[in-house]
């Protein structure tokens, strides 16, 4: 009974926006038979998609399902324009209601219920558009629009050997999302032209299965950097938003995790360090595993994993969530001077313009969602992500190739993050 409401009041409710929306089109363009089907046939066309997708998805996988990300995207692409336009309309409405009602109490001439515009329903469409365009190019291009972001980093305390010293950073790589092996082999190209020293992974390798990664083995096995590739545990990574036959299939499939990652060639930090040694001169590379500030997984261990270290190490720190940056790392006694992390993907939706503006939904939730921050004389980088989770596109948050060039010195007055 209660499903049933649930579904019932839903169904309202979207019949409801889809109404509503058609008001600014039949005002635009007129009630004629051909507005009509235009409309509902086009409208309905997507919602019978999206019950067939109801339908014939995995309930227990949910979100992690393959055909779960079409189903987002949609959705979205159904709803979003129309939120927008009704925005406008409701608007409009309200002026409507108080112009009638001056009009009623002040017994002037004029319709109580003003009809509506026309400019006001075609600026709405216009508007509408421009979502709509946004959206249809997140999927179509932006999902595999890989980005290379360059930044300098200065450091006073980075041991001589390590001046100059590049990082090719990716995070939140989520292959279970993959369907293009053309744009994946082109990304894994794109990191290997960094021609970086160093390479660091930072979480959320499949969406929730090992398996997932295998089909995209021999592509991220490309993947090279001379003083080596390392790479941590993201929340993804541990299974926990799908349902297991028993907890022995849970344990199996992180053990194959572990296998894929040792056969991708990366060094997996889980709660430990590693020293690197680079012309006489050493840093230390910590990892941890995920810990978050919300009620996701805490697994993260930074007291075991800088255990060992001098109070001079130069360390860089790997977390994959940017909210433990915040709550452990920044008033930590041992000093780390860079933490990188990922996990946001920015939403996959937002607007940046460098220099000018930089937004996202997600930032109500992380503050620091993307770039570089600095709070207490240490640095946090958190990576936009390679991949993508659910909704299968970015609209405006493309997926990030990061590259950091460790500099020894003070930060010059003119050196500043662009994103």
């Amino acid at each position: 009974m209660i499903i049933f409401l649930r579904i019932s009041i839903s169904i309202l409710f979207l019949g409801l926006i889809d109404w509503y929306a058609y008001q600014a089109v039949k005002t635009a363009f007129g009630s004629t038979l051909a507005t009509r089907l235009i409309y509902w046939g086009l409208s309905g066309g997507m919602w019978l998609f999206l019950l067939v997708l109801v339908a014939s998805f995995d309930r227990q996988s949910g979100p992690h399902d393959p055909l779960f990300k079409w189903y987002a995207g949609a959705l979205t692409l159904l709803l979003v324009p129309k939120l927008i336009l009704i925005i406008g309309l409701l608007g409009e409405d309200v002026l409507r209601f108080i112009t009638g009602l001056v009009h009623k109490v002040s017994g002037s001439e004029g319709a109580f219920w003003p009809e509506r515009r026309r400019v006001v329903s075609l600026i709405g469409l216009g508007l509408a558009a421009i979502p709509f365009a946004g959206i249809l190019h997140g999927i179509w291009k932006g999902r595999y629009n890989y980005r290379v972001i360059r930044q300098t980093l200065y450091f006073p305390d980075l041991p001589a050997a390590f001046d100059g010293l590049r990082i090719t950073q990716i995070s939140d790589i989520h292959s279970g999302s993959f369907d293009n092996r053309e744009k994946i082999r082109y990304g894994i190209d794109l990191i290997n032209a960094q021609k970086s020293d160093l390479l660091l992974f930072t979480g959320d390798l499949v969406n929730s299965r090992a398996e997932e990664m295998e089909p995209w083995m021999k592509e991220f096995k490309r993947l090279k950097a001379p003083l080596g590739k390392y790479s941590i545990l993201g929340n993804h990574d541990y299974g926990d938003y799908v349902e297991w036959e028993s907890p022995e299939a849970k344990e199996a499939n992180m053990q194959r995790l572990y296998a894929i990652e040792a056969e991708l060639g990366f060094d997996l930090l889980r709660n430990e360090n590693r020293r690197l040694s680079r012309g006489g001169d050493a840093i230390r590379l910590a990892g941890v595993e995920n810990w978050s500030a919300g009620g996701v997984k805490k697994d993260g261990d930074l007291e075991t994993a800088l255990e060992d270290l001098a109070p001079e190490d130069f360390t860089i720190l790997l977390s994959h969530d940017p909210s433990h940056f915040d709550h452990q790392v920044v008033q930590h006694r041992q000093a780390v001077q860079l933490t990188l992390s990922g996990h946001t993907h920015g939403m996959q939706f937002g607007i940046e313009i460098p220099g000018w503006v930089k937004w996202s939904p997600v930032k109500y939730r992380y503050p620091r969602w993307a770039g570089l921050y600095q709070e207490a004389g240490r640095k946090l980088y958190v990576n936009r992500g390679f991949g993508f989770l659910a909704f299968p596109g970015r609209v405006g948050i493309w997926p990030e190739i990061t590259v950091l060039e460790l500099r020894r010195g003070a930060s010059p007055a003119s050196a500043k993050c662009l994103f």
